[in-house]
């Protein structure tokens, strides 16, 4: 695994930078939005445009990959985001915000794209789930230090808007000089988000839901700060803290699940979730504890994005990880694009503490979620036993390598293959399902209500 990391350093210093400039552009166009006197319903329809743009960026670019590879596509993007954002500053309006959101959105979302599946190709099925996580950490740490470049210069001024266009093109740098040559791409074929509905309701619902909240969170984040009398400093402050209690606590909850089933970890998540938000509402953000309890919230909103991940892929084949990737994405990006539009609409008829209301509510939707699926089958030993590891699936946006972790052609040969190494009895061998009997899943058009949950 050491010597695959090594030889992808170029790449995950490439994005490393790119969240960097990731970062600092969500929490700058946040707080200039507001200076400049944009009401709040305005930034959050202005705002929602990067998610949408992440979703058809994740839809456009395998094909772009496909006909004239990683490398060209990877410098394509990046480029049109450095150039993204130079023309926020020159065109301060809520139209030309929108389209560049727009923009951005289906660069950074390519750039994933591009990434993860270059690293997916170098990964062997026994060191991807360690690859991916190396990557994650690179992603949630860059990501949170580009918010703490806020205070580097006067957001109303140019100077930050060049600085991220700078750190953006500086991460052609190191994939442009690399040695190894881009694998090739084959593009799967996906799943609609109604077929992977109809194999785990609770799968869609809760990845949606989560994007609404994970929407919020950073979506309107920054223009929360300044309407509550956040200074610059705490502003980029209370952005990064997401980041890193998400971070901090990402494995602690993943392995909770992995021993002790999902879908209750994502109950007793959620409802731990709608109290920190609660808290944090009514919290005195004068106060020194006011950060360690934003980092607290941050642990419990940011997990579920893998949790709904873990949960999807418990209850698919092998061959059908990779192809249901898409329908987690458009899930999620639902979820994205909606969340900020209806939480800025709240918030500017009764306030900024709406803010930490609406995400504790698309939490109380998620465990009305659980608890419904779980009316319809109860958890047994050997529902949890049958479960993947978890993998950290890390901030909404980065979702394919992390959902569709395995090549699933080799997956699935892998798990046949420790499959006749374990049965003895040759007629036993032939009775057992071909990829394992606990990822066998039930026709989606057989299957019965209680499969479904």
């Amino acid at each position: 695994m050491l010597q695959e990391i090594k030889a992808s350093w170029a790449l995950l210093l490439g994005i490393g930078f790119i969240m960097v400039g990731n970062g600092l552009q969500g929490t700058l166009l946040g707080v200039r939005a507001s200076l400049e006197g944009f009401e709040t319903f305005t930034t959050g329809i202005v705002m929602s445009f990067y998610f949408s743009g992440m979703l058809i960026g994740s839809i456009v670019t395998p094909k772009l990959v496909s006909r004239v590879g990683h490398i060209r596509v990877f410098a394509a993007l990046a480029s049109t985001a450095s150039i993204a954002i130079l023309l926020h500053s020159i065109y301060v309006n809520p139209y030309t915000w929108s389209l560049m959101r727009l923009t951005t959105g289906i660069c950074f979302s390519g750039l994933f794209v591009v990434t993860e599946s270059w690293l997916n190709d170098r990964a062997s099925n026994e060191n991807r789930g360690a690859i991916l996580s190396v990557y994650m950490v690179v992603v949630t740490l860059g990501m949170g230090s580009g918010h703490l470049l806020l205070n580097v210069a006067d957001p109303a001024s140019t100077e930050l808007f060049i600085l991220i266009s700078v750190i953006i093109s500086f991460a052609l740098v190191p994939i442009l000089l690399t040695a190894r040559p881009a694998p090739a791409f084959d593009q799967s074929v996906s799943m609609s988000i109604f077929t992977l509905y109809k194999v785990s309701p609770l799968a869609v619902i809760s990845n949606a839901l989560t994007g609404v909240a994970h929407g919020t969170v950073f979506g309107l984040g920054a223009i929360y700060g300044l309407q509550k009398g956040f200074d610059n400093s705490l502003v980029a402050m209370f952005m990064a803290s997401f980041l890193w209690g998400g971070f901090l606590l990402q494995w602690p909850i993943g392995w909770l699940s992995d021993k002790y089933g999902r879908r209750g970890v994502m109950l007793i998540n959620a409802m731990v979730a709608v109290m920190l938000c609660l808290l944090a509402a009514v919290w005195d953000h004068s106060s020194r504890s006011y950060i360690p309890l934003i980092i607290i919230v941050g642990g419990s909103v940011m997990p579920m994005y893998s949790l709904c991940i873990a949960y999807a892929s418990d209850r698919l084949s092998p061959e059908q990880i990779v192809s249901a990737s898409g329908a987690m994405v458009m899930a999620a990006g639902i979820g994205l694009s909606i969340g900020p539009i209806l939480v800025a609409f709240a918030m500017s008829k009764f306030g900024p503490d709406v803010y930490f209301v609406g995400i504790a509510l698309a939490f109380v939707a998620i465990a009305l979620a659980v608890l419904n699926s779980m009316r319809y089958r109860e958890v047994t030993p050997e529902d949890v036993e049958e479960q993947s590891p978890m993998l950290a699936a890390g901030v909404i946006g980065t979702p394919i390598a992390a959902f569709a972790a395995p090549d699933a052609e080799d997956y699935a040969v892998a798990l046949e293959e420790d499959e006749l190494e374990q049965l003895d009895d040759i007629e036993e061998w032939a009775q057992a399902p071909m990829a394992g009997p606990e990822l066998a899943v039930p026709d989606p058009d057989e299957a019965t209500e209680e499969d479904h949950y």
